[in-house]
């Protein structure tokens, strides 16, 4: 039997604490933690002029603070250690502090272990928030009560108390989270899987492990939804412990299965076959987002009515930064899809346009093969505009892929980002698109991808008339 947060916390009256990282995910964490009474360490690599007055103020509750580079060599004597979203749990100092005696643990993997409620988790390399979003606002619409968190960006821990039996806590899981995890969701879906984050995994294969994790831990009564047109995901039918579904944009799989059938939704479970949602009455863009359609489908078979998903699905726009409308200026759109941090996630934003568009790509170096993109590039993009740490592999995957003839597209690279913008605005004519979607990640210039969209959206405002 699931023990409750309060009785999870009673377990730490007495102990040391550490939280390492003091961010918007261990945060509310640190707070809660004081709030029962736990004497908390929070760590964090960077100094303390970098909080804003953050430190001070968890100085004041009571908290011990350490900072600097050598943050991790402190730990001894910490009886738990909570471990922040994208740090490795092998490092040297952490492997140490658990030999010494330390738990090492994570916000997500005790919120597994007290969650009172249905978890629904998903994962992958692209789609996860638009399908972990369209998985909680559909189950909202049906009249659920619905908690949204995890890697989308709100940690659940701190809400625990509050969740009721009959709720659901809807989780978005990155590998990082998933590396360590012992228990899985009730609901697991995963969008699909291509390399990234090779930048912090030692290897693809370590990469696929962590996602596997979202479901090898699930009970036979438990679902797990997978993406059959996925090379990668679909391997992994063979070591589901529970019920499969599978859904494909691409052919009719057997079994339960969500598929799609001349330009319509179908669903195929113990009720039999009925088509669900004709994708002309979906407002994303994009066959991607079909996908993401069909993967939420699954999800909430069974939870939430055909009528609501077809009544939601006309009137959803979408998450921010994600091929996101900014701005028409003199008749020429410009997209926000800050969100692309992966090669397959800028291929896929350049399909939802028949146009050739204006490309923004490039940014901090997760050491993903650019091979596939280029050509996508050269197929879809008229001007790419390039920026970044990476904008050099980028041009070279371009320039040496077989279709590549010169000046098509034209290439430039800015080293500010703002003059890579100011670019595109110059370039552009009536009737064009232009597309932010880097196919990186934004840690070169920015903390996060939600930064480097609003700084974008905000010069985009900024251009004149």
């Amino acid at each position: 039997m699931k023990r409750t947060m309060q009785e999870y916390l009673d377990t730490l009256k007495g102990k040391k604490v550490a939280v390492l990282g003091i961010g918007v995910s261990n945060t509310p964490l640190i707070h809660m933690l004081l709030r029962a009474g736990v004497k908390v360490t929070a760590c964090d690599k960077r100094d303390r002029e970098a909080f804003d007055g953050k430190i001070e103020d968890l100085e004041s509750l009571g908290t011990a603070i350490c900072l600097g580079e050598d943050y991790l060599d402190h730990l001894a004597g910490q009886d738990v250690i909570f471990r922040t979203p994208g740090m490795r749990p092998d490092l040297p100092q952490l492997s140490e502090a658990v030999k010494a005696g330390s738990i090492l643990t994570s916000e997500m993997e005790v919120f597994f272990q007290v969650c009172p409620c249905p978890i629904i988790a998903v994962t992958g390399s692209d789609g996860k928030t638009t399908t972990t979003t369209i998985i909680a606002e559909l189950l909202k619409a049906e009249g659920k009560v619905v908690y949204l968190g995890g890697n989308i960006g709100k940690p659940l821990l701190p809400d625990a108390e509050m969740m009721e039996p009959s709720d659901f806590a809807v989780v978005e899981l990155s590998s990082f989270q998933l590396m360590t995890m012992e228990q899985s969701p009730h609901i697991a879906v995963v969008t699909n899987l291509a390399p990234n984050h090779l930048d912090v995994h030692r290897s693809m294969g370590e990469y696929i492990s962590a996602k596997e994790n979202i479901f090898l831990h699930q009970r036979p009564n438990d679902r797990t939804i997978l993406n059959a047109d996925n090379e990668i995901t679909h391997s992994f039918a063979g070591s589901i412990p529970g019920t499969l579904t599978f859904f494909s944009r691409r052919e009719e799989p057997d079994g339960t299965a969500v598929f799609l059938r001349e330009g319509t939704i179908y669903v195929r479970d113990e009720r039999g076959e009925r088509a669900v949602l004709p994708t002309r009455d979906i407002l994303l863009p994009g066959d991607h987002n079909v996908e993401n359609y069909m993967a939420a489908i699954a999800a909430v078979s069974g939870l939430v009515s055909d009528e609501t998903i077809r009544t939601f699905a006309s009137e959803f726009s979408g998450v921010e930064h994600r091929i996101e409308l900014t701005r028409t200026l003199k008749g020429v759109r410009y997209y926000n899809d800050s969100i692309a941090s992966s090669p397959t996630r800028t291929m896929a934003g350049l399909r939802c346009f028949p146009e050739k568009v204006i490309l923004i790509a490039g940014g901090y170096d997760k050491h993903i093969p650019f091979d596939d993109l280029g050509p996508a590039i050269i197929e879809r993009v008229k001007r790419l505009i390039l920026t970044g740490d990476t904008a050099s592999k980028i041009r070279s995957a371009v320039e040496s892929a077989p279709e590549y003839s010169s000046g098509l597209p034209v290439i430039e690279e800015y080293h500010d980002f703002r003059d890579a913008v100011n670019a595109a605005y110059r370039a552009a004519q009536p009737g064009d698109v232009v597309l932010l979607s880097p196919a990186c990640a934004s840690f070169d210039k920015f903390k996060n991808f939600m930064e480097r969209g609003n700084t974008f959206k905000q010069i985009v405002r900024e251009l004149e008339e």
